[in-house]
């Protein structure tokens, strides 16, 4: 029994066609056959999950943004695991937490700081200015030239973000937009 063979998927021809390449141009790039592997198959399902296809002759171009933008998610997920890790590092041994609770504060982390690239600047510099330098909501007014009624304003807001990252779930990073 013969079997004609099915219409081709774009999205199949298109991994066909720029598969090793995508894989190369990655390993070149991030030095590690096994990265570059896991970001090319997730180039693919960012894709995917996107539902657009580039024209034939930009096929290189889309994919190669895709990837970059999964190269800087990759490079900040290292930036704040290596912060945690050196903060754990000054904890005291019984202090030090589980491998779980690790993992699941990195992941926090990571929504988080997906959220705060979102947020329109002003409303990231307050929030930042207040959580991480410790300034006062007049002091920020004072730096950042705007009355302390527009930096309560912007905390509500980016509280209100905030929490409801941490209710619904991933937060797709600005890169993957």
């Amino acid at each position: 029994m013969s079997h004609a063979c099915a219409p081709s998927d774009p999205v199949s021809e298109l991994y066909r066609s720029h598969h090793g390449w995508l894989y190369g141009w990655l390993r070149r790039k991030l030095g590690c056959s096994h990265q570059a592997a896991d970001l090319a198959q997730d180039t693919y399902l960012r894709l995917l999950v996107s539902g657009r296809l580039p024209a034939p002759e930009q096929s290189r171009a889309y994919l190669t943004q895709i990837a970059k933008g999964l190269m800087v998610d990759l490079h900040r997920r290292r930036q704040l695991e290596a912060a945690y890790l050196d903060a754990l590092a000054q904890l005291p041994e019984p202090q030090t937490p589980s491998p779980e609770t690790r993992a699941l504060v990195v992941e926090t982390l990571l929504r988080i700081d997906a959220l705060l690239d979102r947020l329109p600047g002003p409303v990231r510099e307050t929030f930042l200015l207040s959580q991480f330098d410790g300034l006062t909501y007049g002091e920020i007014a004072a730096r950042l030239s705007i009355s302390v009624a527009t930096v309560r304003k912007y905390m509500l807001k980016a509280a209100l973000a905030c929490h409801a990252a941490l209710d619904d779930g991933p937060v797709v990073p600005a890169s993957a937009r």
